[in-house]
């Protein structure tokens, strides 16, 4: 089979085998039972088993024939759009665009296919772990942030395949709210009102969750992106609603009117399964003749006219061989808020000063890689409970119980269900106000999800040691997530090279009104855990002291600032470096029709463009930005009512 499938099929499988052997004594069972339900015999789940993963290649065969094909384009060649990068943004610009007959589009990716296994939800922890599909960025080491980890760096991970970051992101469907749209309209950009964007929310998407389809002044039930509840549900995300409506708030649905409030994850999968840009968009466009896909082709920067400041062609590389190819009418970067401007920088557009002494020849002197924003959430509470109502791995990936037979052989069961099941927003300055922007997240799973994040993010052996001690209990977790941080990072080209990944300098809690809106949120998140509903399965708080923060009096402040600090997490959602903004405005890249400025015939669509990080995950946003920016493309062209 093509791409990467047989071998991660071949890693699961091993780890299928060997876990068992190594949790043999614990009483998986019990716990199966009270979880899941009736258990029938081992033999049958491992022959089910068995006949499932047969099943499952065949039908990872059938998805990899849904793939556009691959081609190598001839140097020299023209094609009228170029788009860089076949993530959550310029997977849904080439679909659109190449719905223009007229036209030839050309999308080049640095990865290769997407397959079926990564579609899987609850591994989705796991494909951080590949050099395959994950571009493994890190920080600068910083003595403010991130101090629980391996040289004080956060592991911050990007998509690298086909549909980016959409395949490696735990499918948490958000828009953020209302006034989060309106504000950047109040910022001078004219047609971002969430009056203008929320026919591209809509037209995105298609909801599959019942009780919503019949709200469409909120939601569409025709487009490319499935929106959906995942299909199982452990007693604990049934109780973190119940502890909601028991602090005040209502279940409710978070993408409607209001969005404080509790609520299962609305979630980008389809019949339970990963629904990323490429399967979203791609799939049903890869028998379009005018659409061109190139994968592993790694583009090194955009060709410009020097007297012109026309953008004319891109330079990339393809099997060691150097490709040039041109855009007779625009060229589109999508290659998010890392890769975005460091190409643009590359390419002699961004800070004069910064360029010139790399020896990067100046074309266009523009803030690229400043305003840089995360969400970033405290990874440091964790509750143990009694009742065995958890899901743990060693039991998921076990054959001898169904967890894996079912979802191979019904599509059912825990395995459907992503890192996450249950989130809200809350809004800590104003705690009986259930309208208007959140300023915290709070992000349930039915997991010890720490233990699974102790090796993703790059944990110190010390902080490993707090949390594998757990490792053989049942276990929850609320990540408390700061959705409108102040503090701004930047982004810097460390040499002249492609090949060198940038410096990147988030910058987290350099705000003291950060430090205070999440320990807000870690105060409200251990409310969540004094209710009723939770001590129902007996929740005790994990209270370890964390390295370096023994000198604070637990749960006081100073605590609570110095283990935010260590325990920091990424939630991946990097934004800002390209800003959209008036062309007269000094911190503008691209205006409000995300061309940058100053150049012609290029434009950035992605995350980067966000003035202002909206209150909620990006992924949704973004393919509202591609579809937005698709239609603004057809229009200057005189395509849009032609396709």
């Amino acid at each position: 089979m093509p791409g990467k499938m047989p071998r991660l099929l071949h890693l699961l499988t091993a780890i299928a085998v060997i876990v068992p052997l190594q949790s043999s004594r614990q009483p998986i069972m019990k716990r199966y039972h009270s979880l899941y339900g009736d258990n029938v015999s081992e033999l049958t789940n491992i022959l089910d088993f068995g006949i499932g993963a047969l099943n499952f290649l065949q039908q990872g065969q059938h998805y990899m024939n849904q793939e556009v094909p691959d081609m190598v384009p001839q140097f020299g060649a023209v094609y009228d759009f170029v788009i860089i990068g076949a993530g959550t943004a310029g997977a849904t610009i080439a679909a659109r665009l190449s719905e223009i007959h007229q036209v030839e589009v050309l999308l080049i990716e640095a990865g290769s296919t997407e397959n079926f296994l990564m579609d899987i939800p609850f591994f989705v922890p796991l494909l951080q772990l590949s050099n395959d599909i994950n571009w493994k960025y890190q920080t600068k080491s910083s003595n403010k942030y991130c101090l629980g980890m391996e040289g004080n760096r956060c592991n911050w991970p990007r998509g690298k395949v086909m549909g980016g970051s959409s395949v490696l992101n735990y499918m948490i469907a958000t828009r953020g709210g209302a006034e989060d749209y309106d504000r950047w309209a109040q910022m001078g950009n004219e047609g971002w009102a969430y009056k203008d964007v929320l026919k591209y929310f809509k037209k995105l998407e298609t909801i599959d969750i019942p009780e919503l389809q019949s709200d469409t002044i909120y939601h569409g039930t025709k487009g490319p992106l499935h929106i959906s509840y995942p299909l199982f549900h452990t007693p604990l995300a049934e109780a973190f609603l119940d502890a909601g409506k028991e602090l005040g708030y209502p279940l409710l649905d978070y993408n409607g009117k209001n969005m404080i409030g509790f609520s299962y994850a609305q979630t980008t999968m389809i019949n339970g399964t990963r629904m990323s840009s490429n399967r979203a968009y791609l799939h049903p466009a890869r028998n379009r003749r005018n659409l061109h896909v190139t994968r592993e082709s790694r583009v090194k920067k955009v060709l410009i006219n020097r007297h012109t400041n026309q953008a004319i062609g891109v330079e990339f590389i393809k099997h060691r061989q150097i490709i040039r190819v041109f855009a007779s009418k625009e060229i589109i970067l999508c290659a998010g808020a890392i890769g975005s401007p460091q190409l643009l920088m590359l390419s002699g557009i961004g800070p004069n000063k910064h360029l010139s002494e790399l020896g990067i020849n100046v074309v266009r002197d523009l803030p690229v890689g400043k305003n840089l924003m995360d969400h970033v959430a405290f990874g440091g509470l964790m509750w143990t409970v009694d009742e065995p109502v958890s899901l743990q791995l060693t039991d998921v990936i076990n054959p001898t119980y169904p967890y894996m037979r079912d979802f191979l052989m019904r599509q059912s069961g825990p395995i459907m269900t992503p890192g996450c099941e249950a989130l809200a927003f809350i809004d800590t300055k104003h705690s009986i106000k259930l309208h208007g922007l959140s300023d915290i997240e709070l992000l349930f799973c039915g997991s010890g999800f720490n233990i699974i994040l102790s090796i993703i993010t790059g944990l110190n052996n010390r902080m490993r040691q707090i949390w594998n001690k757990y490792s053989n209990t049942h276990r929850w977790t609320i990540l408390p997530m700061l959705l409108k941080p102040k503090s701004r990072g930047w982004i810097k080209l460390l040499a002249n090279d492609i090949n060198v990944k940038p410096e990147i300098v988030p910058n987290y809690f350099d705000n003291p009104e950060d430090v205070k809106t999440m320990i807000d949120g870690i105060k409200a998140a251990i409310s969540v855990g004094r209710t009723k509903a939770m001590k129902h399965f007996g929740s005790r708080l994990s209270n370890d002291t964390f390295p370096g923060c023994e000198n604070n009096e637990y749960d006081s402040y100073d605590y609570w600032e110095c283990a935010m600090r260590t325990a920091s997490l990424t939630i991946y959602h990097y934004t800002g470096t390209c800003k959209m903004a008036p062309k007269e405005d000094p911190t503008a890249v691209v205006d409000p029709r995300l061309k940058v400025i100053g150049i012609q015939g290029l434009r950035v669509a992605d995350g980067s463009i966000m003035p202002e990080i909206i209150s909620g995950h990006t992924n949704v946003p973004i393919f509202m930005i591609a579809e937005k920016l698709a239609d603004m493309i057809k229009e200057d062209w005189g395509y849009l009512n032609k396709s």
